[in-house]
C-alpha cells in the first residue's frame, strides 16, 4: 500500500481489497467449506495446505497483513464462517480478545484460558491483539441483505473495551458496512469493535477468516502457527 492508505487504516482500522483472489485462488478457498459444515469452524495447518502459497507473506493475501504489519506476518488463527438458510445467526457488537496457541504457559497478563475445537486459546495483554490484523476472503457476494460485517471506524485503537462502554459506541459512533464481492478481501484491525447480522434471505454467505501477526510470544509461548 501506498502512505496514503496506509495512513487512512491507521485511523479508520479496516480497508477494501478488491478482486484479490483469482479463480483459482476462489476454487481452492470454496474447496475449504462443505455443505452442512458447522458454523465457525476453526482450521489447522493441515487444513490449508492446499492455500498455504496464497496465505503466506509472499502470497496474494499475505502480501497484504505484510503492508499492514510488517513483512514478518503469518497466520495464526483461521477460521471458516458459512452462513446459510441452516445455520444462520447474528453476531452482536463485541472485540476479538483471544488467540490461538500452541501449548499452555501460565504467563502474567495471558488468561483466561480455554480450548475451542480442540485448539488452545489465551486472552493476552491488549497490546498484542492491538498489533495485529483480520483478514476476511470472500467466496460469495455480500450486500446489505447477506450478513455484512459491520465495523466501527476508529474503534480499533481505543484500546480493550468493556461491554458497556461497547454498547455506548455502537449507539453513538457511525459505523461502516463491509460489502463485498466474490475474491474481495477485507482487512482490519483485529481488536477493531464489529458486528454481523443475519441473512435476509436464502443463500450463503462463505468467508474465510485468518487473523496475522508479525510478532513473537513471550516467555516461551508460541502462536499456532498455521502455514
Amino acid at each position: 500500500m501506498n502512505e496514503e492508505a496506509t495512513a487512512e487504516f491507521a485511523r479508520v482500522g479496516a480497508r477494501h481489497f478488491p478482486a484479490v483472489l483469482d479463480a483459482n485462488d476462489l476454487g481452492q478457498v470454496a474447496m475449504l467449506f462443505s455443505d452442512g459444515d458447522r458454523p465457525g469452524r476453526r482450521l489447522n495447518s493441515g487444513d490449508l495446505k492446499s492455500i498455504a502459497g496464497l496465505l503466506s507473506a509472499a502470497g496474494n493475501v499475505g502480501t497484504i497483513a505484510a503492508s499492514l504489519v510488517g513483512s514478518r506476518a503469518r497466520p495464526v488463527r483461521a477460521l471458516l464462517l458459512d452462513k446459510s438458510e441452516a445455520a444462520n445467526w447474528r453476531l452482536g457488537w463485541h472485540q476479538d480478545r483471544t488467540i490461538a496457541v500452541a501449548e499452555r504457559f501460565d504467563i502474567d497478563g495471558f488468561g483466561p484460558w480455554s480450548v475451542k475445537a480442540g485448539q488452545l486459546h489465551v486472552q493476552p495483554p491488549h497490546s498484542v491483539t492491538e498489533r495485529m490484523v483480520t483478514l476476511r476472503l470472500h467466496v460469495d457476494a455480500v450486500d446489505d441483505a447477506n450478513a455484512p460485517l459491520d465495523i466501527i471506524p476508529g474503534s480499533h485503537a481505543l484500546g480493550r473495551l468493556s461491554n458497556a462502554a461497547i454498547e455506548d459506541l455502537a449507539r453513538d459512533r457511525p459505523r461502516m458496512r463491509c460489502l463485498a464481492q466474490p475474491g474481495d478481501v477485507w482487512a482490519y484491525g483485529t481488536s477493531i469493535v464489529h458486528a454481523s447480522s443475519e441473512q435476509l434471505r436464502p443463500g450463503r454467505r462463505r468467508v474465510l477468516q485468518v487473523d496475522y501477526t508479525a510478532d513473537n510470544l513471550p516467555d516461551g509461548l508460541k502462536w499456532a502457527e498455521l502455514v
